[in-house]
C-alpha cells in the first residue's frame, strides 16, 4: 500500500477550498445565481480541481500538486 504524503493532501485540499470559494463568489457576484446553484458549480470546480491535483503527481514532481514543479 503506499504511503500517504500529509503534505500532497494538504496542497490538494488548499487549492479545492480556494477554487470553491472564488467560483462560489465568481458564480454570486457576476452571475447573481441562487446560492444553491452557485454551491453546485463551484462544487464542481473543487472536484476538477482535485483530480488535476492528483494528475499533476503523474505528470511532475511527484511531492507536488503542481503540473509546473
Amino acid at each position: 500500500m503506499p504511503e500517504i504524503n500529509m503534505d500532497l493532501i494538504k496542497q490538494v485540499g488548499e487549492r479545492a477550498v480556494m477554487t470553491f470559494a472564488q467560483t462560489f463568489a465568481a458564480m454570486f457576484v457576476v452571475t447573481d445565481l441562487s446560492s444553491a446553484k452557485g454551491a453546485a458549480t463551484a462544487a464542481l470546480a473543487a472536484a476538477l480541481s482535485v483530480v488535476k491535483s492528483f494528475v499533476a503527481t503523474k505528470v511532475g514532481n511527484k511531492e507536488s500538486a503542481s503540473v509546473i514543479e
